[in-house]
């Protein structure tokens, strides 16, 4: 019962909160001036937002992915202990074997290509 009654305060809580934004905003009227930076007083000579190359993106993104494959090849030199090499050998050449085969589909699909 105590819990059905938190759950009441929190929502009556919450509910207020909401409405009370409602009543207390205030309408922001955006003109020219107040929109462009502030340049010594002269207009900016720029735009605002600068050019981003996908390519950039593309590239680090799958840097991020290569290099997220190659830290699970770490957990391999702790395992030398307790496997035999030839099952450590055969599971690292299939990890590396995925790495090479993700490079080759990227490769094949353009991904790496840089567009001018």
């Amino acid at each position: 019962m105590l819990m059905i009654y938190m759950m009441m305060f929190m929502m009556i809580i919450l509910l207020s909160m909401y409405f009370m934004n409602f009543l207390l905003y205030k309408k922001l009227y955006y003109n020219r001036s107040k929109m462009s930076t502030f340049e010594c007083g002269f207009e900016t000579f720029e735009s605002i937002r600068l050019p981003f190359s996908i390519n950039f993106y593309l590239i680090a993104i799958l840097f991020l992915i290569f290099d997220l494959e190659i830290i699970y090849l770490f957990p391999m030199i702790m395992l030398t202990k307790m496997i035999t090499y030839k099952i450590w050998f055969f599971c690292s050449m299939l990890i590396l074997l995925i790495l090479y085969l993700g490079l080759e589909f990227e490769k094949s699909e353009g991904s790496l290509k840089w567009f001018i």
